[in-house]
């Protein structure tokens, strides 16, 4: 049997470079707006790219922050909550985006957003940002569910905020973890 190659950990942003991240469209912008709520459905509920674009105005519960991914990756639907400030957030895009679609997120002149401009986009901020980091999508979606294993520790947990139908995609996170207590052990009380 050949030995299985070790996955590479996946690239996930720091408190302080998600903050930076985010500070860099201008909100007061219609585009601006919208690239920033896309970026965080996707750091604060961990949509994949494809899952964000595809989002309808329906898929969303207005009052409670319900979001419905609907036919995600494998054709699966999963229900998922956003906090109230990202709720916010969309509320106010919903009011400013351009009528004729049922997309979300869509172009000022009501048409799909291309893939390859979401990852243009959010690469573009990252580097205006300065994060020294190879930042794409599912970075955003890697740091969710990081964020989401360090709080809960709750691995079943993440697996399903993520759509994953097996525990073994989902276990990476305890890794990306793992490696950090072993950084802190071995710094701890060094002389």
């Amino acid at each position: 049997m050949a030995k299985r190659k070790p996955r590479r950990l996946p690239e996930v942003l720091t408190a302080q470079e998600q903050e930076d991240l985010l500070k860099q469209p201008n909100a007061k912008a219609p585009t601006g707006l919208r690239n920033l709520c896309m970026m965080r459905v996707m750091l604060d509920a961990g949509l994949r790219a494809a899952e964000t674009l595809h989002l309808k105005v329906k898929d969303i519960d207005w009052m409670s922050g319900k979001l419905m991914v609907r036919e995600g990756k494998g054709k699966k639907d999963r229900t998922l909550w956003i906090n109230e400030d990202l709720l916010e957030l969309l509320r106010e895009w919903r009011t400013k985006r351009p009528a004729g679609t049922k997309l979300l997120f869509c172009t000022l002149k009501s048409t799909e957003i291309d893939s390859r401009y979401l990852r243009a986009m959010v690469k573009r901020l990252a580097n205006k940002a300065e994060i020294d980091k190879d930042v794409h999508p599912h970075t955003l979606r890697h740091t969710f569910a990081t964020d989401l294993y360090r709080e809960t520790k709750n691995l079943r947990l993440v697996q399903k905020a993520l759509g994953h139908s097996d525990i073994s995609t989902t276990q990476i996170y305890t890794h990306i973890v793992d490696e950090e207590l072993e950084s802190a052990l071995r710094g701890f009380r060094k002389k």
